[in-house]
């Protein structure tokens, strides 16, 4: 009996004939509803149809997530410490240093031109040395005669060069340039990724442009060396005069360089 009344309770299956479909177009479009009640009776069919013409959209659901460009705004606070004064001021404590350091570089220049031209200057000197005077037979006199001047001269610069070729300037001076050239285009990129690190935007004007102008007269430069080595003086009076602006430009950094520091005191906090 009991059994009977809990088989009365069961819901009663619709007959066959009013069973009912799936309304696909609620969460489909209508090409996919067709192609899907097409291949109802087939199940592999159906999921091969389904994901064939979901391709598409879901690809391009996907790009949609990489291509999202509210999420590449730098100074959001995601990148940490890079944001913070401590990493803001390795620029001005680098490039301040590599600006003393281009005096030094330029020092040790000088003293390597001063070595050719010593060489120079004494060739010349010497072309106005007259002969030794000897005796009628031939012999050098008793007392030799004095020196010229210009034979003092000679005496003079032949040891200044000599005590110049000790201080190894061409060798130190070509290991300056190097390190330059390294550590100035380094930190010259630094400088505008950590600008936009804290504030998601370069800003175009004399300390960016100056910057970037030092930073083409290095590789310039740079690039005149192997012709200098030949012994190009072209090349060599080229590379001074762009040394020359390269100063010139750093000096007429260090205003505006110092009144971006002065933001970077008023915008950001340690560390």
């Amino acid at each position: 009996m009991a059994s009977t009344l809990s088989l009365l309770k069961l819901p009663t299956l619709p007959p066959k004939h009013q069973e009912t479909k799936p309304k696909f177009s609620i969460i489909c479009p209508n090409s996919i509803v067709q192609k899907l009640n097409k291949v109802s009776t087939n199940p592999q069919s159906l999921l091969h149809e389904t994901f064939k013409n979901l391709q598409i959209p879901l690809t391009a659901a996907t790009f949609s997530l990489f291509l999202d460009t509210k999420e590449a705004v730098a100074a959001g606070g995601e990148f940490g410490i890079f944001e913070g004064r401590s990493f803001a001021l390795i620029h001005p404590i680098v490039m301040g240093s590599l600006f003393l350091y281009t005096l030094y570089a330029g020092y040790l220049g000088w003293q390597w031109r001063r070595i050719r031209t010593l060489q120079d200057e004494i060739n010349e000197l010497k072309k106005e040395v007259k002969g030794v005077f000897v005796t009628p037979d031939g012999n050098p006199p008793a007392e030799p005669p004095k020196p010229s001047p210009v034979e003092i001269k000679i005496q003079q610069l032949t040891e200044e060069r000599k005590e110049l070729l000790k201080g190894s300037y061409r060798d130190k001076h070509f290991n300056a340039g190097s390190i330059l050239l390294g550590f100035g285009v380094l930190e010259a990129v630094g400088g505008g990724v950590n600008t936009w690190l804290r504030t998601g935007k370069l800003f175009p004007g004399p300390h960016l442009f100056a910057g970037a102008g030092i930073t083409v007269l290095w590789a310039a430069a740079a690039a005149l060396v192997p012709a200098m080595q030949k012994g190009n003086e072209t090349a060599r009076s080229l590379h001074i005069a762009l040394n020359t602006l390269n100063v010139v430009l750093f000096i007429w950094q260090i205003p505006t360089g110092f009144d971006i520091l002065l933001k970077v005191f008023e915008f950001t906090k340690w560390p």
